[in-house]
């Protein structure tokens, strides 16, 4: 009996640590599927159309997306599309430190990122 009852608590502990990976995988895979892609493309355009940048690439995406959460990567190429342009619209966003701060955590994480997948 008492044995029955520790199995059942074994393996109810490992359901709850595998649910908490799920959990934490879930989190960790937040980008979409599009926003995937389009990452990819364009770091390929900038690197070669090789299966090697394409696998560069994909490492790269892997490691902002468990460094930077979606919501703030968003927030950050916003913030950089917008500094493309020209007027008092873009100059806000050019001239502001809430902004930098953005852009500069996106920074962080993609150097990051290419010292994982490119030189590591």
């Amino acid at each position: 009996m008492i044995r029955r009852l520790a199995e059942r608590g074994a393996l109810a502990a490992l359901a709850l640590t595998l649910s908490g990976l799920a959990v934490r995988a879930a989190d960790d895979n937040d980008y979409p599927t599009d926003a995937r892609v389009d990452y990819v493309f364009g770091c390929m355009a900038a690197n070669g159309q090789t299966r090697e940048s394409l696998q560069k690439c994909s490492c790269s995406l892997d490691q902002l997306a468990a460094i930077l959460p979606y919501d703030k990567y968003v927030q950050a190429s916003t913030v950089l599309s917008m500094r493309q342009g020209v007027g008092n619209r873009a100059n806000e966003f050019k001239s502001t430190k809430i902004f930098d701060d953005k852009v500069a955590d996106l920074r962080r994480a993609q150097a990051e990122a290419e010292i994982r997948c490119y030189r590591g």
